[in-house]
């Protein structure tokens, strides 16, 4: 990344964002058009604006900064907060945020950013929807099986099964939708991912668009610590050693997801079965195997997106001579 004349750090919540540069000076906006216009009027030329992802706040004004052609950098929460950390600041408000930011995007020097293409945008939107409706659907069923047990009355059993149909229909049809945007999107990726045994469309859709076509990403590492999969460890000197375990950051659908396919990587894929039986023989829980697996799915899935080719399990296998997915 270039050296900019000027860092702008911003911290976005859902009405307002405070902004500072390196210097300290501090203004905020409302987060709305007008402030982004009037935001935009004391950018000063040559700069960069960093900001966190914060849900969907940052996103808008994120947009209207690339489309003014201002250099802007979106960065990992949690990559901020460990800066934060290293230099023991303690200070915990909007300015003091802002600040950090600013001071984080001078000295990491994050990469650029740049906006979902607008079919990946609907396939975010629409997944969202989807998954409200499946966890909805979820609630009904649950209400359904106490109301049986009770022996309730007919009529509100019949009322409920109904609605569990057309929620169902909803849920297919904006699934449907969603496979149709990522298609058009981009096709080839998506019969290589499901070229993978243990990944069928539903999970190669929901991986194309939660990493955004895996553009961001350099390293099957980082795909793995983005998903919360990334095993942390917990050891100080000879009297704390606590027990290895993930770090659940990150999209939990997606893990709830890679951990289902594992269960079926672990059978019907060649690669992962070797993996998880080993462990298995180590002494190592069920659980911890079928995460492992889930993490050996995730290193073959960023593969083939690199690589552009189908999955080889014979190829995959020989894991001494492979360049593509490392070794577990």
């Amino acid at each position: 990344m270039e050296n900019y004349a000027n860092i702008y750090g911003i911290d976005i919540s859902k009405d307002t964002f405070d902004v500072v540069d390196l210097e300290g000076n501090h203004s905020d906006f409302k987060n709305t058009k007008k402030g982004f216009m009037e935001f935009k009027k004391t950018i000063k030329k040559d700069s960069l604006c960093v900001m966190e992802v914060t849900g969907i706040y940052h996103l808008n004004i994120a947009k209207f900064l690339f489309k003014k052609k201002i250099d802007v950098s979106v960065v990992n929460p949690l990559r901020i907060k460990r800066f934060f950390q290293m230099l023991l600041k303690r200070n915990k408000t909007d300015k003091a945020d802002a600040k950090m930011i600013a001071t984080y995007g001078d000295n990491q020097k994050p990469n650029l950013w740049e906006p979902c293409s607008e079919k990946m945008e609907q396939s975010k939107d629409i997944y969202k929807i989807m998954d409200q409706m499946i966890r909805f659907r979820a609630g009904l069923k649950n209400k359904l099986s106490a109301l049986v047990t009770k022996e309730a009355m007919i009529f509100a059993i019949k009322e409920i099964k109904k609605q569990i149909l057309l929620v169902s229909e909803s849920i297919l049809n904006l699934e449907n939708k969603i496979n149709e945007l990522v298609k058009e999107e981009d096709a080839e990726l998506l019969t290589n991912l499901k070229s993978i045994s243990g990944i069928g469309e539903r999970t190669a859709t929901l991986l194309i668009i939660s990493t955004d076509r895996f553009k961001n990403f350099d390293s099957s590492k980082q795909l793995s610590s983005y998903f919360g999969l990334a095993p942390t460890e917990h050891r100080s000197g000879t009297s704390v050693k606590g027990s290895n375990r993930i770090s659940k950051m990150g999209n939990p659908d997606v893990r709830k997801t890679l951990y289902m396919c594992a269960l079926q990587a672990s059978r019907n894929n060649k690669t992962c079965s070797i993996l998880y039986n080993r462990l298995l023989d180590k002494g190592k829980p069920k659980k911890v195997a079928l995460i492992a697996v889930a993490n050996k799915l995730l290193k073959i899935t960023y593969a083939i997106a690199k690589s552009g080719l189908k999955y080889d399990p014979n190829y995959v296998s020989k894991l001494d001579r492979s360049k593509i997915v490392s070794s577990t």
